[in-house]
């Protein structure tokens, strides 16, 4: 049975580090650290989901060294929370974050922390069971996200209310036949919840929509970078004072990730055996096979998803995950004016003051990502065009 409470308590254990009270002596460890060790080597945190591919591929490949960098093993994290906490804390210095969570550390917790750079775009979807054949249909049922701020939950309430839906967050109370629930839970639950008719459906990251649809338990009811064209999800967000103190370190960690995009985009076979739990270094604990569907899918399954709908904007041309570094100043704004109407649980007063253009400014230091992408042949090698500026489409 999935465990919704413990779900619950890790959330809680989020909210409360991303609030003064709790993050004050967790930064005050770093700054600690920082003193004792002012030339520490790169220490990565991540998630075993394939939005941490980048910072994967970066160590794998060697590019940290090369770039003259001391680098440790990236270390595995079980949670968000632990994440972040480990990140707070100092005990690592380079982590993949999601957007909105980004900004929920900046200004929630007011983290001297920024995002240096986009780590993918698309990558996530929403999985249901078979028996659902639109978004209409999960009214009066349980949808799970990975957490309230996450650009999954962002789009799947964009999605519902377009479907005349209303999310609610209820924990005790059924749904009504036009309200949706929502949850937090971890996304390793979801598949097992999923196929125990447990939830409705879910939206995650990949590969536990690729794994629904391997075990056979859910499908693919849309795409979330078919509905937010090319949306970032995850982005690198590293120490202020790294940044400030250390330039040319932080110059060659960025150069490293994106040079990393750049190869991932090109070997995305290699990708799927490095990241899995039969690669070499064991990032993860998914097979070869379920990141393969998601980072080299086969080339029939575009016709299948059109004709399934998961896929409606056949012109916009979505990978079903994408790498591309620069951080569109365009995509926070709009960021910050969907989640003023999203529903999450816990204090969202901040929301409230934060201007969009203001925020893009201030929560991104784009400075070392538009030298990385100047060096490895410009935004074209990445699949975008030229400029850094665009305008950001959503389309249910």
């Amino acid at each position: 049975m999935c465990d919704v409470p413990m779900n619950r308590r890790e959330w809680l254990k989020l909210a409360a580090l991303f609030s003064a009270a709790t993050a004050t002596p967790l930064l005050g460890m770093r700054n600690a650290r920082a003193a004792a060790e002012p030339d520490a080597p790169v220490r990565i945190g991540y998630l075993p989901i394939t939005d941490a591919a980048p910072l994967l591929a970066a160590h794998h490949n060697g590019y940290f060294a090369e770039a003259g960098l001391s680098v440790e093993k990236p270390t595995l994290l079980r949670s968000w929370a632990q994440l972040v906490e480990a990140f707070l804390s100092g005990q690592v210095n380079v982590v993949h974050l999601l957007s909105p969570m980004a900004i929920w550390a900046r200004y929630g917790s007011r983290a001297p922390a920024k995002v240096v750079a986009w780590n993918h775009v698309n990558g996530s979807a929403l999985t249901v069971t078979p028996d659902i054949q639109s978004v209409r249909d999960l009214g009066g049922k349980t949808v799970a996200v990975p957490f309230w701020y996450s650009i999954h939950n962002v789009v799947v309430q964009q999605m519902m209310r377009d479907a005349g839906l209303k999310p609610v967050l209820k924990r005790a109370d059924a749904p009504a036949a036009d309200e949706v629930n929502l949850i937090v839970m971890a996304p390793a639950d979801m598949p097992p919840a999923l196929a125990s008719k447990q939830i409705a459906g879910y939206i995650v990251a990949e590969p536990f929509n690729a794994a629904a649809e391997a075990l056979n338990v859910g499908k693919v009811l849309r795409f979330t970078g078919d509905v937010w064209k090319n949306h970032a999800c995850c982005t690198v967000f590293m120490h202020q004072a790294d940044l400030d103190t250390r330039p040319a370190w932080s110059q060659k960690v960025v150069d490293a990730i994106v040079r990393a995009q750049l190869w991932s985009r090109t070997h995305p076979e290699d990708l799927a055996r490095l990241l899995s739990k039969d690669g070499p270094d064991r990032y993860t604990p998914h097979t070869t096979q379920v990141l393969t569907r998601v980072l080299a899918p086969a080339a029939s399954d575009e016709g299948r998803y059109l004709a399934d709908g998961a896929i409606r904007h056949a012109d916009w041309h979505p990978k079903r995950i994408d790498f591309q570094p620069y951080p569109y100043p365009s995509y926070t704004e709009e960021l910050v004016r969907r989640l003023k109407l999203t529903q999450v649980d816990g204090n969202t007063a901040f929301l409230g003051a934060l201007d969009p253009v203001a925020t893009a400014r201030d929560l991104v230091d784009d400075r070392f990502v538009r030298n990385s992408i100047a060096k490895y042949g410009g935004l074209q090698a990445f699949g975008a065009p030229d400029g850094f500026e665009r305008k950001e489409v959503v389309v249910v």
